[in-house]
């Protein structure tokens, strides 16, 4: 049995991460975190009392409850923080939160090392998300021509998603820098062609109903290649969650993206 903590357990992410380790036989679910605390995770995330409270101190949870990985579904402003708190209690953090900067991700890296407790951290826990990546880097080979559309609930608070940067880096590996549109081209209103990323352009759409969303459109001579993908809840993530939680312990340093952890 591998000993979860989830922080950030009473959001909508953090109440699947909660249900789907209470759920999985080779996981124990030791502790919760949250802003708010004293429920129980289990009744909280709408599967029966678990007997784990949800605490409000991070470092008292990771002192007492002792686990071996905490799942982190928290804010970009804290997940820094959360992640560094349980290297150096030698505990493994599987972060979802995207919005991390370089800078700290080197500096993690760095620490996971040091520390032997490797970091795990995925923009996107969906499988289909990954295999809608790794798709999309195989046809950028043959059409560069790519723009980016990543659609999320109003909630969200970055952009453009992590999705769709890992998705712009995979693509890189493998296309140079190409000019897009017409080389006149003007944005009547600032913004409007999007975000540019050696000339592939990135969309962000933030509006109620959606929960994630992209499609990667390549364009060619008389025709175009969509390749999209859709998660219509917060379950389909949980797969890769748990899959992340067993793996992690035998990584190193600090690992990105759920395609390095699939066979």
């Amino acid at each position: 049995m591998i000993r979860v903590l989830v922080s950030g357990a009473c959001g909508r992410m953090g109440q699947a991460v909660v249900k789907a380790v209470l759920e999985d036989g080779e996981l124990e679910l030791v502790g919760a975190v949250d802003i708010h605390g004293g429920m129980d995770a289990g009744e909280m995330a709408g599967c029966g009392k678990s007997g784990v409270l949800v605490g409000t101190d991070l470092l008292a949870e990771l002192k007492e409850k002792k686990p071996e990985v905490m799942v982190d579904f928290t804010r970009p402003d804290t997940v820094y923080r959360n992640a560094v708190m349980a290297v150096e209690h030698g505990v493994s953090p599987v972060i979802g939160t995207t919005g991390m900067s370089a800078d700290d991700k080197e500096k993690l890296h760095q620490m996971a090392l040091e520390k032997t407790t490797p970091v795990f951290l995925a923009p996107n826990f969906a499988i289909g998300a990954v295999l809608m990546m790794l798709m999309s880097r195989q046809a950028a080979k043959y059409m560069p021509q790519v723009e980016i559309i990543e659609l999320h609930h109003d909630k969200k608070l970055d952009a453009p998603s992590g999705t769709a940067l890992q998705t712009a880096e995979m693509i890189r590996e493998v296309r140079g820098a190409v000019r897009q549109g017409h080389p006149e081209e003007t944005e009547k209103l600032p913004g409007a062609r999007g975000a540019e990323i050696d000339g592939m352009r990135i969309h962000s759409v933030r509006l109620p109903g959606y929960v994630a969303h992209q499609e990667v459109i390549f364009g060619g001579l008389g025709q175009t290649l969509t390749i999209r993908h859709d998660s219509i809840n917060r379950e389909s993530f949980m797969p890769g969650v748990v899959l992340a939680c067993k793996k992690v312990r035998a990584l190193s340093g600090l690992v990105i993206g759920l395609e390095k952890l699939l066979d």
